[in-house]
This record gives C-alpha cells, sequence and structure tokens, in this order.
C-alpha cells in the first residue's frame, strides 16, 4: 500500500513550452487530442435544481446510475466505494457513498487538511488545453475543502477561491449509515451530498457544460481504519491522485 503522502506529490508532467499552449498537458491515450480508449467514461444525466438531503433519497438520483470505485492497492480494506451524477443550468450533483465500520474524523472546520482523516474527493478537469482542475474534498463530519489547482510540470498549490459566498457557495450534507454521525462512531457506511455550482468554477474554461460536453474527472475516498490508509479511485492513477492525465471523461448527457 502507498502512503498518504505520495499521494499528494505529483507525478504528471506537462513537457516543455506546451506547456503553456496546453499541447502537452493531454492525456496520454489521446489521438488528434480525442481519448482513443482505456479511460473511463460516464454520462451525466441532466436534472432540474433539487434540495439535498445527504442520503441521496432525493427523486432525481434515480435517473443516475451508481458507477463503483476500485480499490488502490491489493489488500487494504474491503469496503465498497460508488459515485453517481446529475448536473442542472446552475451546477453540478454528486453522490458518494461507502461502505465503512467507523468514522475515523476529527477536524472540526472548513479548508484542513481533510485527506488525513476518512475523506471523498472529487476532481474536476474542464478544459485539457490547460493544466488547472478543481478539486473538492468532504468528511464525513461534513467539512469541505474547495481548492482550484495550477498544476505545471508537476508543480502545484491549491489556491481557496475568493467571494466565496451567494451563487458561489457549494451544498453539501452528509450520512452516517448505522451509527451516529460522530468522530469515531461505528457505522456500517457513510454517504456524502454535494452540488458544485458553476459560479465556483469560473475562470476554468469549459464551464458551464452544455449537452454534448466532455470534461476529464476523478473521484477518489480515503479510509483510515486499518494499520495503513486504504485509497479508491474511478480512473487508475499512478502514484499521485493528481495524474490529470489519467483522469476518467465526463460526457454530458442531454
Amino acid at each position: 500500500m502507498v502512503p498518504l503522502l505520495p499521494f499528494r506529490s505529483v507525478v504528471s508532467v506537462c513537457m516543455g513550452v506546451g506547456v503553456l499552449t496546453g499541447t502537452a498537458c493531454r492525456s496520454p491515450e489521446t489521438e488528434g487530442g480525442h481519448p482513443s480508449g482505456g479511460l473511463p467514461e460516464m454520462t451525466v444525466a441532466a436534472t432540474e435544481d433539487f434540495e439535498l438531503t445527504g442520503d441521496g433519497s432525493a427523486p432525481p438520483w434515480e435517473r443516475a446510475e451508481w458507477v463503483p470505485l476500485h480499490r488502490r492497492e491489493q489488500g487494504g480494506l474491503e469496503y465498497e466505494t460508488r459515485v453517481k451524477l446529475l448536473y442542472s443550468s446552475t451546477g453540478l450533483y454528486v453522490l458518494m457513498d461507502g461502505s465503512d465500520s467507523r468514522i475515523t474524523a476529527t477536524m472540526t472546520e472548513d479548508f484542513l487538511d481533510l485527506w488525513n482523516e476518512d475523506v471523498f474527493e472529487v476532481f474536476l478537469w474542464t478544459d485539457e488545453a490547460y493544466p488547472v482542475y478543481f478539486e473538492y474534498e468532504i468528511s464525513p463530519l461534513g467539512y469541505e475543502l474547495p481548492i482550484l489547482i495550477p498544476n505545471f510540470r508537476g508543480e502545484f498549490l491549491g489556491w481557496r477561491p475568493w467571494h466565496y459566498e451567494g451563487e458561489r457557495l457549494t451544498r453539501r450534507a452528509t450520512t452516517a449509515i448505522g451509527g451516529p454521525r460522530e468522530p469515531g462512531a461505528t457505522i456500517t457506511g457513510w454517504r456524502a451530498e454535494v452540488f458544485i455550482p458553476w459560479a465556483l468554477l469560473k475562470p476554468l474554461q469549459g464551464v458551464p457544460p452544455r449537452p454534448g460536453s466532455r470534461w476529464r474527472a476523478n473521484f477518489y475516498r480515503v479510509d483510515y481504519d486499518g494499520e495503513t490508509p486504504t485509497a479508491w479511485y474511478w480512473a487508475p492513477v499512478e502514484g499521485s491522485f493528481h495524474d490529470f492525465q489519467r483522469f476518467g471523461i465526463l460526457r454530458f448527457g442531454e
């Protein structure tokens, strides 16, 4: 099992002057700028806006299918992890679900290093011409970390949103299953439901998406019940969650 710190050390590299134009930042599995296979794909269905419950019980979720995440290494905890997506004219809805035995989370503020405890993560790369993407983390206790990541030649530092209020503010809710939603609680799983507004993703390019738009993305989970953390991903990455050239493909439906 790779320890957590290498997850945060970036191994993806955009070489040479092409980093300025984005020509060197596309996936290694591309031909003429379009993926040629080997990357997972997910179609995101359209919806009207709805209220979050934290448990995914809102009726619009019935039109979205669960997509499994896979354990990153052999061994580790045999928990299941999965994700659903929907999008509206105002933002992206994400529902993540995972089986679990204990809430390993103690942080009680936003914008902390949430990846050092139980966490779900969402990475959105909206335009392959630019090595800049959005990262969102949420803990079982409902605390969040939304940051923008400029990743040039494997060097990056997350930037916090400015004027994080009004239409730029996320909505989120979490639910513990089989036990209380509190640090150290014995549970059978937990869910996180998040709404990421398009207004928050500015000035990323390709926002908002239209029917037929294609983004790159990845979804992760880290759990700390064992002696070493166990990680899950949607699109396989090598060495780092920030291996953005290997992110999967989101296609936005009608």
